[in-house]
């Protein structure tokens, strides 16, 4: 009599007895050096999604945007709808701006959760989060974060749901030393400004929790109108970070975030790789 074969218990928190033979891995090898080949990019294939205050449509410094949508609260709670609604506010245009100038092939979307003068909500950011988070968007902005710790327990799920799905989520630290979130997450890539002169430069930092460095004084920006404005903050270094993730992700699709946090470790200009640098 034969028995019949049991199939392997699927993987969970362990491996369950079973060994590296049973859970193969193609993993993609970053190029050598790796300072010269991880941001050979354009961002070609890569869907970015900005969640901040909208992005003017047709703004020469921005392009096209693929897809707009609205988060909105009433009496029956929180609800995202399509749009055709611009930005409220000129900081969402800023960023996108910025993501196009650096990753000048990439897919941009808009996710609105701001409105007039900056004004928002926590459930509100959250919606637009988990909006972007389930909408499998290869690299989210977020160049905003809250300092309400009711809204911290919920963030960490969905930054992780991010993570483990290969969404990357690009945080702007707050601009003064205020608690926050959802930047302070291990799980997502958060950003500061430098003061450096070059517009190309970004910086690994280490003494953590801000792990990056991006122009982020003085920056030409995409504003409302199809005008243009200087500003300062760490709102304009975070979008710089995704735009280089979205040029990475090009040349190396299949990179996970963990990867893809190395690789901009690997091409700051203050790490030193096998002694060049």
């Amino acid at each position: 009599m034969t028995t019949a074969q049991q199939p392997a218990p699927a993987l969970t928190w362990g491996l369950r007895g079973r060994g590296p033979a049973d859970v193969p891995v193609e993993a993609d090898g970053l190029p050598d050096p790796p300072e010269k080949g991880l941001l050979g990019g354009t961002g070609r294939g890569v869907r970015v999604c900005v969640v901040d205050s909208g992005v003017e449509r047709n703004h020469p410094m921005v392009g096209p945007v693929d897809r707009s949508w609205r988060v909105f609260k009433d009496d029956d709670g929180v609800h995202v709808e399509e749009t055709e609604e611009g930005d409220a506010c000129g900081h969402g245009t800023a960023c996108a701006g910025i993501i196009r100038r650096t990753a000048p092939d990439c897919e941009l979307s808009s996710i609105r959760v701001l409105g007039d003068r900056f004004s928002g909500s926590g459930d509100v950011l959250l919606e637009g989060i988990r909006w972007a988070v389930r909408q499998r968007f290869d690299v989210v902005n977020l160049s905003l974060s809250t300092t309400h710790d009711r809204f911290v327990d919920e963030l960490r799920r969905l930054a992780d749901e991010a993570y483990f799905q290969q969404t990357v989520i690009v945080a702007s630290a707050h601009n003064t030393r205020v608690e926050s979130f959802p930047w302070r997450f291990s799980s997502v890539i958060s950003v500061g400004s430098h003061q450096e002169d070059d517009p190309d430069l970004h910086l690994y930092n280490p003494e953590p929790p801000v792990e990056f460095f991006a122009p982020g004084q003085k920056v030409q920006v995409a504003w409302l109108g199809g005008t243009s404005i200087r500003s300062s903050g760490n709102s304009y270094a975070t979008p710089f970070i995704a735009g280089l993730c979205a040029r990475i992700l090009s040349s190396g699709p299949r990179l996970t975030p963990f990867q893809l946090k190395n690789a901009l470790y690997l091409s700051a200009a203050n790490v030193r790789v096998h002694g060049r640098r």
